[in-house]
């Protein structure tokens, strides 16, 4: 009660004389230097709280860059496989410039499992119009002829498969002969005699006998000549001009005379498989 007096007497002399203005200037001094004081472990844990926290936001941050960026990469790989996509397509709309049937593109999508047979599967089948000894080609040359036929696929064998051979001539100068797959990646250039002009680096191209490869498309370039003076025959290698491990997209040729043999002998076109060796002499 005294207290309370006091101090209202004291209040009202201070607004009256102002006589208590030093006092309660002094007296503020030391209340905010004590409540300074007072706030400084307040200070202390705020900032402890901040730097927890900061350094738990910096983590999160860390982690959601490293996924942004894993997520980069992949659309960035994803960029190159599909540049790389677009050069092969380009590359294989401009072969179709030099094709002189009708041509349509098709996808590999499978690889015979067995080692000693050089077999592709591709996407197109009886229902788009492919027939038994088709020829295949990518950007660079002829890769090999249809098999086997399925409503929406076909087996291709490869121009290197033991069992496969192809009617060339040699573009320089129009000597013919057989090219045959040695199961790897070469052809072997049989019964050419010793004594005929054939060099290392000539281009081997279809001659188009035997009616299933159209006639100029290139096939390998003479790679090896070997020359045995007890047989008459010299021993020639050549090495394939199409990306045969390679390419992803390939060319289904369709000349007008195979078209037509098509359509005669829609049944057999489907399913029946026929020999790939060709009789064809040089």
């Amino acid at each position: 009660m005294a207290l309370s007096i006091l101090a209202i007497v004291a209040m009202v002399i201070d607004a009256r004389f102002e006589v208590l203005t030093p006092v309660r200037n002094k007296i503020g001094i030391v209340t905010s230097q004590l409540y300074a004081v007072t706030n400084i472990p307040n200070k202390i844990w705020g900032t402890i709280q901040e730097q927890f926290s900061s350094h738990s936001e910096l983590l999160a941050e860390n982690e959601r860059l490293k996924a942004q960026s894993l997520l980069l990469e992949q659309k960035l790989q994803k960029l190159a496989s599909l540049t790389e996509q677009n050069v092969r397509l380009r590359e294989l709309l401009n072969s179709t410039s030099l094709v002189d049937e009708k041509a349509v593109v098709s996808e590999l999508i499978g690889i015979d499992p067995n080692p000693s047979t050089f077999r592709y599967l591709i996407d197109k089948g009886s229902s788009d119009g492919v027939f038994i000894g088709q020829a295949i080609l990518d950007a660079k040359g002829i890769m090999g002829q249809v098999v086997d036929v399925m409503p929406h696929s076909a087996w291709v064998l490869l121009i290197t498969d033991n069992n496969h051979s192809i009617p060339i001539m040699v573009n320089r100068n129009g000597l013919r002969a057989i090219a045959t797959g040695t199961g790897e990646d070469l052809l072997e250039i049989r019964y050419v005699p010793n004594n005929e002009d054939i060099q290392v680096n000539d281009l081997l191209v279809s001659s188009g006998l035997g009616g299933n490869f159209p006639a100029g498309y290139p096939v390998a370039i003479v790679s090896k000549i070997e020359h045995d003076n007890g047989t008459p025959f010299a021993t020639v290698y050549a090495k394939p001009t199409a990306a045969l491990n390679r390419s992803r997209y390939v060319l289904l040729i369709f000349t007008s005379r195979q078209i037509l043999d098509n359509n005669h002998d829609t049944d057999t076109s489907e399913s029946q498989q026929t020999p790939v060796q060709e009789e064809i002499t040089p």
